[in-house]
């Protein structure tokens, strides 16, 4: 299993759950189409699945 991940934020946050929001702060992404490089635990995980429906996920 690879140890990084790079998520891509293909939705805008506008319009959406404050904890959906709260979770893409969380992840370091602000801008539609920004990627981020983050660690592959258990807690990121659980963020990006829960705004997954916004979100491009590939393995480094």
């Amino acid at each position: 299993m690879s140890n990084m991940l790079n998520v891509t934020m293909t939705k805008s946050r506008f319009g959406r759950l404050p904890n959906h929001r709260a979770c893409l702060k969380g992840l370091g992404l602000r801008k539609i189409n920004q990627t981020v490089c983050v660690l592959n635990t258990p807690e990121i995980r659980g963020m990006i699945n829960k705004v997954a429906y916004m979100l491009k996920v590939e393995e480094v």
